[in-house]
């Protein structure tokens, strides 16, 4: 791998990037292992978010990196179309297992925006194949990330995301989000205030009459925003009420899958089973591109009872691709033979603590924690939202820690293999950063 810096980065058109702000100052990493990403000059970065949510396992690790070199030897490619390789069945066993049998299917994507599009094209299909066909109408949430295809965006609720690129998908509504900082600050898992909120969905309900709805997009902590944690009890009464008016639930996990929350999903965590379940990023240990939609067997047996041919015409080019099966595999069999749960469990209270340390630091104003990520959300500069978190990953990266920004709020969600050394540094460094803001 070439570590040194490129002789011109004019051509490559960054995403989610201010990339004239970048290409003034560049940021390059070259290489990465366990805690750590080493950048072009030889300094050590603690990866305080995981690579972007995607590496619960720590970076490098032997078994996934010598699973996915084998397989490139082997099977470099094998289309699933009319056709496929063990791999990718073997995987959805393994998922199936993975999952507790919450589930009685999976189908594979390539992101999580795929697997939010295919989410949202399996609900309207599934209601048509049952002869329900006036059910279109997606029902997504404001501060609301669902990746980046006009799917996502049309059920998504980030403004910015959404403004340069309508018209979107017609037939969409939003739930109220639920942050509240008036009653939620500094909370420790989920927030007391606000599992009213969800008996907003019986108001759009009652705007729109439930046959004309299809399915309700949330996801369990939408972490894109900024970790907005929900209310104790709001993810339980959304599953009511879609149950009740025949509503289909999807949860995107894309995030909280595998084990960001020190549990397999976070269906584990809260109790609450959806009708459909969007994964990608830690799927793989974000080694290979990989996203999977899990869905209740009867959605799959609905489309089953269609006329002999093809049940679903929907997928991509690189569904199942051996690569990525065999890096999901792997990644499994690291999740169960170093304990990786077990381990993000018992450091969780000690990252808690160093999180919630940073309150009363210059201006902060909350701090919002569960399972190993955390939301830390700091007063705006005026006429600059962003600025002053902007500011403090920029520093923080030259301090060697790895942060991840959205607005004024900082998200950390590292690998789950962390220990209490890392967590001190990461927060020694960060509260650092912090006292010395403008």
């Amino acid at each position: 791998m070439n570590e040194s810096r490129p002789e011109s980065m004019s051509s490559f058109w960054m995403p989610f990037t201010n990339n004239r702000d970048f290409k003034a100052h560049p940021r390059l990493l070259v290489s990465a292992e366990g805690m750590y990403y080493k950048d072009v000059d030889g300094n050590a970065v603690l990866d305080g978010t995981a690579g972007l949510w995607c590496v619960p396992c720590g970076h490098a690790q032997p078994k996934i990196v010598a699973a996915v070199r084998e397989m490139v030897g082997q099977l470099d490619f094998a289309p699933t179309f009319q056709m496929g390789h063990p791999a990718a069945f073997d995987l959805a066993e393994r998922l199936m297992d993975y999952t507790n049998h919450k589930f009685g299917h999976v189908f594979y994507t390539n992101s999580g925006s795929e697997s939010v599009d295919t989410a949202l094209k399996m609900a309207l299909a599934y209601h048509k194949a049952r002869g329900d066909a006036g059910r279109t109408r997606l029902i997504g949430r404001e501060r609301g990330y669902h990746g980046v295809g006009f799917g996502g965006l049309s059920v998504g609720g980030i403004g910015p995301n959404r403004k340069a690129f309508g018209p979107l998908l017609p037939g969409v509504d939003h739930l109220p989000h639920t942050h509240n900082l008036a009653k939620n600050a500094y909370s420790r898992g989920e927030p007391e205030h606000g599992a009213e909120l969800a008996d907003e969905l019986e108001r759009i309900v009652a705007l729109h009459d439930p046959s004309t709805i299809a399915a309700v997009i949330v996801e369990p902590v939408a972490g894109s925003t900024g970790v907005l944690i929900p209310p104790k009890g709001y993810l339980k009464r959304l599953r009511e009420l879609c149950t009740k008016h025949g509503i289909l639930l999807i949860f995107d996990e894309v995030i909280t899958g595998f084990g960001r929350l020190t549990t397999p999903f976070a269906v584990d965590y809260f109790d609450v089973e959806p009708d459909m379940m969007t994964t990608a990023k830690g799927l793989t240990n974000g080694t290979v591109p990989m996203g999977a939609v899990f869905s209740k067997k009867f959605i799959h047996d609905a489309f089953m009872d269609a006329p002999a041919g093809i049940e679903l015409f929907h997928g991509y080019t690189y569904s199942g691709h051996p690569l990525a099966c065999a890096a999901s595999l792997a990644t499994l069999e690291v999740f169960q033979e170093q304990g990786i749960l077990d381990h993000a469990r018992e450091v969780q209270p000690y990252w808690e603590d160093a999180v919630h340390s940073l309150r009363g630091l210059p201006h902060v104003i909350d701090i919002r924690t569960i399972g190993l990520v955390a939301g830390i959300e700091l007063a705006s500069i005026p006429g600059k939202v962003g600025a002053r978190a902007f500011a403090a990953f920029k520093q923080a990266f030259a301090d060697g820690i790895l942060i991840r920004t959205t607005g004024d709020i900082i998200a950390l969600s590292p690998p789950l293999v962390l220990e209490k050394k890392h967590i001190d540094e990461l927060f020694g460094k960060l509260a650092t950063v912090l006292k010395n803001l403008d």
